[in-house]
């Protein structure tokens, strides 16, 4: 008996730290992924480098975009968009 009233102070700790810090990011993480499966062509992202581009093509692992008005497309990696641009226009 004495050695779970020792242990429950650490239990504790444990369970507040999940709740606290580790379910958070996770469910973060869930809506982060659940938001990069949603962008199509032609939606606008901002990358972690703090890119603007457009989609030009939904691959696997890849996006194809295009950063300016040339001609040019690039392929990103799917973990390097940091959000779905929004215009404030």
């Amino acid at each position: 008996m004495e050695f779970i009233a020792q242990l429950l102070p650490f239990i504790f700790l444990i369970a507040i730290m999940y709740f606290i810090i580790i379910r958070p990011q996770q469910q973060q993480a869930k809506k982060h992924q659940a938001m990069i499966d949603a962008l199509a062509k032609g939606d606008k992202i901002v990358t972690n480098g703090g890119l603007i581009a457009e989609i030009k093509k939904v691959e696997e692992n890849f996006f194809s975009v295009k950063l300016s008005d040339n001609d040019a497309v690039f392929k990103l990696v799917k973990d390097a968009v940091a959000r779905k641009y929004e215009d404030e226009a």
